[in-house]
């Protein structure tokens, strides 16, 4: 049986798979694909985590998802990594409350790769959202997820995304990686 590699959630709805086929990038059958249990369980935890974020629900999100101790973020707009430890009530409020009435948000399983104790998702996460006070607008990030086996749990440890899903020329990427002048 083959399990959609891409899951969406709307607001108010329960997370459902969608009917789409497994994407290019998955093989039905092979060990980390969609189709396997463990890849597919990691994956409804992402899809739920991303839905409850964009709509601005903390509690939600904390119940799909759940953080390593040695958690890493490399967040969408750049900057130094977060490590979990600067991950405060208050920082966590400040981050959900930075997105505001979420809907359409689905994860597209780009690939997967799994081992006894551990999942990596290379997915493209998509949603209709307010973000940090900006008007409403689709969204679509590429995003590196690494879950860690801990007590039959599954816990995220590693989070990579950026905003360059359309992509962009060499020139423009020149631009964003010069250094910029301390003085």
């Amino acid at each position: 049986m083959s399990i959609p590699s891409q899951v969406s959630r709307s607001v108010g709805d329960p997370v459902r798979v969608s009917a789409a086929v497994l994407s290019a990038g998955s093989r039905a059958g092979a060990v980390g694909s969609a189709a396997d249990p463990e890849v597919s369980r990691v994956l409804r935890q992402a899809t739920g985590a991303h839905a409850a974020l964009m709509q601005g629900d903390l509690e939600g999100y904390r119940a799909s998802i759940t953080l390593g101790e040695d958690f890493t973020l490399m967040a969408p707009f750049g900057g130094r990594p977060t490590r979990g430890a600067d991950l405060s009530e208050a920082r966590w409020k400040s981050i959900a409350g930075y997105f505001r009435n979420g809907r359409d948000s689905s994860v597209e399983l780009v690939e997967a790769y799994r081992a006894a104790d551990m999942v990596v998702l290379a997915t493209i996460e998509r949603t209709h959202a307010e973000v940090g006070g900006l008007p409403g607008q689709r969204w679509s990030l590429r995003v590196t997820l690494v879950f860690r086996k801990e007590d039959d749990q599954w816990k995220l440890v590693h989070r990579h995304a950026d905003a360059l899903v359309p992509g962009i020329t060499l020139e423009q990427a020149a631009a964003l990686t010069l250094e910029r002048d301390a003085a």
